[in-house]
């Protein structure tokens, strides 16, 4: 009897390691986030995976600089670049989190919350049209509250890249999904179809259907950024992510 708890408790503890083994480019007993995987040594862009506090998860980390204001090691929590993934789920998925990591995905609300609840970070966001154009906005300081405060947004710092300052219009509210709205003007469920910090509702919609650049400006349902535009036409790729700076 006690041969067989050993053997299940040493079972117990091999088998996060053999989770972490599979397609693994980093530690993921080391790696908080994708500052800590740079820091290993690790400066190609990919998927790796690194811990939270409900066991490993896989992101993308962007590696390589793209310019100014944009030094390597970013965790990428939001990224739509081909129409593959649906973004139109419900509250629970963005809470957890869905997606291809090599790909379109959605990190997950709560490890946001458990990130940005942990370290201070920055965020930047990437955008580009269907023309090949892109810029970018950054911010000084990002952070999610917890699920009892609706996720609610914290963002502040702006640095205009060229794409504006749209995401501020969103500072201060909680989430959005079609079964939860926050909004009070049921903005994912009516009218934007996807889940999002909105207001009344938005100028930016990262997670709204993707159009393959159909959109003619009239349906203001696709991933737009009001303010690089000065419309709602729906972009080709739409790139959010972080780096840890305390």
């Amino acid at each position: 009897m006690i041969t067989n708890m050993i053997v299940l408790l040493c079972l117990s503890a091999l088998f996060p390691v053999l989770m972490c083994a599979e397609e693994v480019k980093s530690d993921c007993f080391l790696s908080r986030d994708c500052s800590d995987v740079y820091s290993s040594g690790k400066n190609v862009s990919g998927v790796y995976t690194i811990t939270s506090l409900n066991g490993p998860v896989q992101v993308y980390c962007e590696m390589v600089s793209g310019g100014v204001n944009d030094r390597g090691h970013w965790t990428v929590f939001l990224r739509r670049m081909d129409g593959e993934v649906n973004f139109f789920r419900p509250w629970e998925s963005y809470k957890k989190g869905f997606g291809n990591k090599e790909g379109e995905y959605w990190l997950g609300l709560e490890f946001l919350h458990e990130l940005t609840n942990r370290y201070q970070y920055k965020l930047r966001i990437d955008l580009e049209d269907f023309e090949g154009k892109k810029a970018y906005s950054l911010y000084d300081s990002f952070s999610v509250g917890s699920e009892a405060t609706g996720y609610k947004l914290q963002v502040s710092g702006f640095v205009d890249g060229g794409a504006g300052q749209t995401f501020s219009y969103h500072n201060g509210m909680k989430f959005s999904t079609f079964d939860k709205d926050n909004s009070g003007y049921s903005c994912a469920k009516k009218y934007i179809q996807g889940g999002f910090w909105y207001k009344a509702c938005d100028y930016s919609n990262p997670t709204g259907l993707y159009w393959w650049g159909k959109d003619d400006n009239n349906l203001m349902s696709g991933p737009f950024w009001y303010y690089w535009k000065g419309s709602y036409k729906s972009l080709k790729g739409v790139t959010m992510k972080i780096r840890r700076v305390m």
